[in-house]
């Protein structure tokens, strides 16, 4: 194809892309209250049978733009699979029949991976972490004159930042195994050199952990062990394609 019409189909799939991430937008927005409800089910789990409980908001446009965010991150992550297929469609003319099938798994892998990593997360760190935070207020004593209460009382914008953010960093480190597989399919890295890296690897995913997840140790742990676990699952994933690669030349050399 000449240059002009490789830039006709770019802007198509964009267009697409583009599309497919307004309506699920739209929709996200419309329930945009649902979606944060579900986002809090965590922390209000921990304060269940409390009263007085509340998330507060502080500037008369915060809940409103919080809304904003909830449906754009959600519709980021439900517009992913048309976005990549139409990646993919533009990609495909320029492939041989043998690139593809080892494409193709790569689409519908990354997604499954997030959404493992989200809800890892979700149902398992956020509780921990949201209970670890909270065991710092101090309600105060009756019996003390001198002790101020000091009350939780979450911001919806804090703590739909926050949310986001564990998500988002659990969900980008799930990738690990497609990244250094692809890695590897490009003879980039080896089985091998990968084992010869472990260590470091692990004092590496503990400091990715730190920058990636908020200042508590149960956050930064519950990210770096995954994360330590995905590198032997990647390590197990480069053998693989070696292996295959090794059959691959096989048979050119047989033929």
């Amino acid at each position: 194809m000449p240059l002009l019409d490789h830039l006709v189909e770019l802007r198509r799939r964009l267009l697409y892309s583009v599309i497919a991430f307004l309506i699920a937008f739209l929709i996200c927005f419309y329930f945009a209250n649902p979606l944060f409800n579900f986002l809090v089910e965590p922390l209000r789990e921990i304060f269940k049978g409390e009263e007085g409980r509340r998330l507060i908001f502080t500037a008369l446009h915060e809940k409103f733009f919080t809304n904003i965010k909830v449906a754009f991150f959600t519709a980021g992550m439900l517009a992913f699979p048309v976005i990549a297929s139409q990646l993919y469609m533009f990609v495909a003319p320029g492939l041989y029949r043998k690139e593809k099938r080892v494409f193709m798994p790569y689409l519908i892998v990354t997604p499954i991976l997030f959404l493992m990593g989200s809800s890892m997360v979700y149902y398992i760190v956020m509780p921990i972490a949201w209970q670890f935070f909270a065991s710092f207020q101090t309600l105060g004593d009756a019996d003390l004159a001198n002790e101020l209460p000091v009350e939780l009382l979450p911001r919806v914008s804090e703590y739909l930042s926050l949310s986001m953010r564990l998500i988002f960093a659990f969900g980008i480190a799930f990738q690990l195994p497609v990244v250094i597989t692809l890695l590897a399919r490009a003879g980039l890295t080896t089985s091998e050199g990968l084992k010869k890296k472990r260590k470091y690897s692990i004092v590496l995913a503990f400091i990715a952990a730190a920058v990636l997840t908020p200042p508590d140790p149960l956050s930064q742990i519950g990210l770096a062990i995954p994360i330590v676990i995905l590198y032997e699952i990647s390590i197990w994933s480069a053998r693989l394609v070696e292996r295959s690669k090794e059959k691959e030349t096989e048979g050119a050399t047989a033929a």
